[in-house]
């Protein structure tokens, strides 16, 4: 089992920066990717950024510019830093994590975190 438990999101203004934390229990060893997802009503869960356990980041092309996946090993947590936020970028994130066990591939999910940018 891996726990994933999210923070930080909230309202923030037009061009703004908000930091989502995402911390990581349990089955740590398992692990062998983690990133962010969000999610608009009525769409498709997308990818934002994850990262593999050697430190492989892959970004949405469309947010690279902006946002910056980065991890601490030693929180076993993940950082979202996303900057000049506008309203497109309105949506549920929510924090992934793949395990392997043996050669059973398991998808883990947080609760999810609002992210609202209005002004």
């Amino acid at each position: 089992q891996v726990h994933l438990v999210e923070s930080g999101g909230g309202l923030v203004q037009p061009g703004g920066s908000l930091r989502l934390s995402c911390a990581a229990s349990g089955s740590i060893h398992t692990i062998r990717v983690m990133g962010w997802y969000r999610q608009t009503p009525g769409k498709q869960r997308e990818l934002v950024a994850t990262i593999t356990e050697g430190g492989s980041i892959v970004y949405d092309d469309s947010l690279k510019d902006r946002f910056t996946l980065s991890r601490d090993d030693a929180k076993n947590t993940v950082y979202l830093e996303m900057n000049r936020l506008s309203p497109e970028d309105t949506a549920v994130y929510y924090c992934y994590a793949g395990s392997t066990v043996l050669d059973d591939e398991q998808d883990w999910w947080g609760q999810g975190t609002q992210v609202t940018v209005s002004s």
